[in-house]
């Protein structure tokens, strides 16, 4: 939990936005949605028109016909001011009516864009950012910060616009019935408007704080809905319900600070407007006794002031809606922000078939360009070679398949695939033609075929091949609605055997020039262990394949195995050249072949 907290306070500091230019940015979004905006916001301009023009035919009405009591012939009449004023709230209704629908749609249109945006950055994160960043965090920016900026368009920023001129035409109407009046209802402005500095700078922070808190929460949510399953086995509930019961505490005490900060808002508006209409009528119903000031004129400023203090009000409710979004904005911005870190699968040369010859030459490799993880790496395989790797833990076996999917970039020497440097090749046909099988399936929710194609270029024979190639098909039988059975998140109703099935038909399908397989046979039984052994023996002709195991059975025919220990390659040869001798590989096979 100090941690987590720990965390939160080093995400307030690393925000690189600050809310002025994230609210510059915010409205960049809204360029291409530039004419409905024009057009809502002269809509707020009429509705501010009618607003102060109200109050001001009722001040005609009152002093001339009301307290004066004149008669006027002609045009000029009582009925007259009424159907004005009605044609007049008329127009300000329907107007308003329009501006809502259009600064509504034009919202929508710039958050589903937005939505858009931020999922296409997610997918095309580079590795090295996803390992340091929780899928909570992401999540949260994807889904509250974007629903956040969705108030923001559709809420606020044509009320700021609309209010902001409303506020300008109430001044100005004010002024030019009394310019002194206008002085005395606007003295307590200065102390309102210092109260509201000092509570932006802590409303802000703590916001900050809240919207990381939700992040680590939902993180914390989907990793434990992950691995309830485990969390079930070692009977971890109570301790991590303790994990969660700190975090959600963590999230009440920063709400609940949220919500009194809030509150002193709206009743601190509601009481300097009160105040001031207290010290109008105090300073006016005198002036009006002795016949200064029209009765007329103390009634429109008295609605003047309501008028003037109730977008005051709506921005006091609106004051965190505002803050939040803002927050979510330089975290949605921060995201964005890696927009020129994306992996980019279309930039190199086009490499449309890959023969599928590999060379590492003098390789070194680090995560975090300090402790080498690939020290010196030296190998070549031929086109259709296969080549097994083993080492115990931490040598470095996986991050050879990481580098050769090109999902890292080394620090030193040189990986060549069909003779040219693999940074130089476009990613997206390196990784068209190298599919991999790992110990841990991952399988989405749909059904059996959806999961092996995962596209619409597999066309039906390339996927029955696959089938056959696989032998799925002997699982099938099994499946009630064969290749349409649905398969839940993870794959979690499956056997770990058909799960495994399902993801080396998919790998087979994709009919690749070098195929990997990471431990692909370690959770399967004995039986299903043969047929993927048959079905590697089916695909690995004519093709380049690297595998991670430890079983005798899976890498004893490998044309190469070799063999590795803190990084470096120890050893390379084949099954029965390393045998014979007091080889690493003998005594590794000794300890972990099954």
């Amino acid at each position: 939990m100090a941690s987590t907290m720990n965390n939160i306070k080093t995400a307030q500091k690393k925000l690189k936005h600050s809310s002025n230019s994230s609210f510059v940015e915010l409205l960049k979004l809204a360029k291409p949605h530039l004419h409905k905006i024009i057009i809502a916001a002269i809509c707020a301009l009429i509705v501010n028109l009618t607003q102060i023009a109200k109050p001001y035919i009722l001040k005609f009405v009152i002093d001339d016909f009301l307290v004066k009591n004149v008669a006027y012939n002609g045009i000029y009449s009582i009925s007259l001011m009424a159907i004005l004023y009605l044609t007049t709230a008329f127009i300000g209704s329907f107007v308003s009516f329009a501006q809502e629908n259009l600064i509504n749609s034009a919202g929508q249109a710039i958050i589903k864009n937005l939505r858009s945006r931020v999922f296409k950055i997610i997918q095309f994160l580079p590795l090295n950012y996803l390992d340091k960043t929780s899928s909570g965090r992401l999540i949260t920016r994807a889904t509250n910060d974007v629903e956040a900026l969705s108030e923001m368009y559709t809420d606020v920023i044509i009320s700021l616009f609309q209010d902001f001129f409303l506020l300008i035409g109430i001044i100005y109407a004010m002024i030019m019935l009394n310019i002194k009046l206008t002085l005395i209802s606007f003295s307590v402005i200065p102390i309102m408007a210092l109260i509201l500095i000092l509570l932006k700078k802590k409303i802000k922070a703590n916001f900050l704080k809240v919207k990381n808190l939700i992040g680590y929460i939902n993180g914390f949510m989907a990793e434990n809905i992950s691995g309830m399953r485990i969390i079930q086995i070692f009977r971890a509930e109570r301790e991590k319900m303790k994990e969660f019961l700190k975090l959600n505490n963590a999230y009440f005490k920063a709400t609940t600070l949220q919500v009194r900060l809030n509150s002193i808002l709206k009743p601190g508006t509601d009481f300097f407007q009160n105040i001031t209409i207290a010290i109008l009528l105090f300073y006016g119903i005198n002036k009006v006794s002795n016949h200064s000031i029209d009765l007329g004129i103390i009634y429109a400023f008295t609605t003047y002031i309501k008028q003037f203090f109730n977008p005051v009000s709506d921005l006091a409710d609106q004051y965190t809606t505002i803050q939040s979004a803002l927050v979510s904005a330089d975290r949605i911005f921060e995201l964005l922000d890696e927009e020129n870190t994306l992996e980019n699968l279309d930039i190199g040369i086009d490499m449309k078939y890959i023969e599928g010859t590999i060379e590492f030459k003098d390789v070194w490799f680090a995560y975090n360009d300090r402790d080498w993880v690939l020290k010196g790496i030296s190998f070549k395989l031929n086109r259709g070679e296969t080549a097994a790797f083993i080492g115990e833990t931490g040598a470095g076996k996986t991050t050879i398949i990481s580098l050769i999917n090109g999902f890292y970039k080394i620090q030193k020497g040189e990986i060549l695939i069909d003779g040219i440097n693999i940074n130089n090749i476009k990613l997206k046909d390196l990784r068209k033609n190298i599919s991999v099988v790992l110990q841990d399936v991952f399988l989405f929710s749909g059904d059996v075929k959806n999961n092996i194609t995962l596209n619409d270029d597999i066309d039906d024979e390339q996927f029955n091949k696959a089938l056959d190639a696989s032998y799925l098909k002997e699982f099938l039988g099994t499946f009630k609605n064969g290749v349409k059975e649905p398969v839940m998140e993870r794959g979690n109703t499956l056997s770990a055997g058909q799960r495994q099935l399902i993801s080396f038909a998919r790998a087979v399908a994709h009919n690749p020039s070098i195929l990997v397989l990471d431990e692909a046979t370690s959770n399967v039984d004995t039986q299903t262990e043969k047929l993927i052994q048959k079905a590697i023996d089916n695909i690995a002709k004519d093709r380049t394949t690297l595998i991670i195991a430890h079983r005798l059975s899976t890498i004893k025919n490998a044309d190469k195995i070799i063999v590795m220990k803190n990084g470096k390659i120890v050893e390379i040869g084949s099954h029965d050249e390393l045998i014979t001798s007091d080889s690493l590989y003998k005594r590794l096979l000794y300890k972990n072949v099954s």
